[in-house]
């Protein structure tokens, strides 16, 4: 049987603003990225989400972004990097304080949205993110894309990293996602989701546009809590995954 983690961005709502629907989800996943409050989650929703990753057994992992709340952290910035990565400690500590204010471990950091985009490409800022989470605590895992530079600076740095691939989301024929300004980026047909997950966990492929397929391999998948369809493609995709021999559980935390 194949086992795959399946993680998802979770905590961001803020406010009277509600995004996702966290408790709704948390039962088909194994992983959970909680927002750090820079461009979604605030105090309490942060601590609630903690709580009820506790509850399903869930691994927690930080979900630190660019300081872009009003742009949901979708925005690319320019920041030195000695700024950033003061901005990326200051989200890490703030999720692992109050996980250890709970009894609970921050386990990972992936990063969110824009700053995500950035260190897959941008080596400089890979590097940024790494030597933040070392500086913080050498066991933390980092969370992202198969190939990226994030993957290589890793290796690099002597970080354990697990590559990430995309249920919902479309990708282009480099590897990467397509933009969201693109028409059919995001996948909301959940039969189409499902059969894009199952295929890269059985086969390592995803098909993109004009019939192409390129390779992809990863240590878990990735839904968005804010994709409106997500209950409904992780319902598809447990009961694929059920038909194909496939297990949902966390990536391994020695």
């Amino acid at each position: 049987m194949k086992s795959i983690d399946i993680n998802c961005d979770m905590g961001e709502s803020y406010g009277n603003f509600k995004i996702g629907n966290d408790l709704e989800l948390m039962p088909f996943i194994s992983s959970c990225n909680v927002a750090c409050g820079f461009h979604g989650g605030d105090p309490l929703t942060i601590e609630n989400t903690i709580l009820r990753a506790k509850e399903f057994g869930l691994a927690i992992g930080a979900h630190p972004s660019y300081p872009d709340l009003s742009g949901f952290g979708r925005r690319k910035m320019i920041i030195d990097s000695e700024e950033l990565k003061a901005i990326v400690k200051y989200q890490i500590s703030a999720l692992a304080g109050m996980c250890n204010s709970l009894g609970a471990k921050l386990k990972h950091v992936k990063p969110h949205g824009a700053l995500y985009n950035a260190a897959a490409s941008d080596r400089n800022i890979a590097w940024t993110i790494g030597k933040a989470m070392l500086e913080l605590d050498s066991s933390l895992i980092l969370v992202g894309l198969y190939g990226s530079q994030m993957q290589e600076i890793a290796e690099e740095l002597n970080i354990k990293f697990i590559s990430e691939a995309f249920i919902d989301r479309a990708y282009d024929k480099g590897g990467k996602l397509l933009s969201r300004n693109v028409s059919g980026a995001v996948h909301t047909n959940p039969e189409i989701a499902a059969k894009q997950a199952l295929e890269i966990v059985l086969n390592g492929k995803v098909d993109i546009q004009d019939k192409e397929v390129i390779q992809i391999e990863c240590d878990t998948l990735c839904i968005h809590g804010d994709n409106p369809a997500a209950k409904e493609i992780l319902i598809h995709v447990k009961e694929s995954f059920q038909n194909n021999d496939v297990n949902v559980r966390p990536f391994s935390h020695a």
